[in-house]
């Protein structure tokens, strides 16, 4: 089972995922997650891009009158995927996955004027066991990693 430290670290990468589809750095990021995600595997990498679409096309579907619920439902979908992806490898192989989404993020991160309005989490940066969500300042430490 997935430490409650690693789970809300693949929470918030999937909160980070989700909020830059539709921005001008979604292309960039979009790439970097699929060359991570796919871990040197061209056909897991071709999934993966499959799966960052889907994502962009169901917010970009949802509309002004759905988009709320479909951004948490994507998050959801990613924090979730990503925590499963993370339990499944050898303990020391899950830092380093969680070290490279991160950088690629943070290398890809939508300028402070996209991403919508309210309730969306921009800045997302991993500190050990601790991260600074949000473009306010919010630390989150959830414990001892697990």
């Amino acid at each position: 089972m997935l430490g409650e430290s690693l789970t809300v670290v693949a929470a918030a990468l999937g909160t980070a995922v989700v909020q830059a589809a539709g921005t001008q750095a979604w292309e960039g990021m979009r790439g970097g997650i699929a060359r991570v995600l796919g871990r040197g595997r061209p056909e897991r990498e071709s999934v993966e891009l499959e799966w960052l679409d889907r994502t962009a096309g169901a917010l970009e579907a949802a509309g002004p009158a759905h988009a709320e619920s479909e951004r948490i439902r994507q998050e959801t979908v990613w924090g979730t995927r990503l925590a499963t992806l993370l339990e499944g490898l050898p303990e020391r192989e899950r830092q380093g996955l969680v070290d490279a989404l991160e950088t690629v993020l943070r290398e890809n991160r939508p300028s402070s004027g996209e991403g919508g309005a309210g309730g969306v989490v921009h800045g997302n940066t991993f500190y050990g066991t601790a991260f600074v969500q949000g473009s306010g300042t919010q630390i989150v430490n959830p414990g001892p990693r697990g």
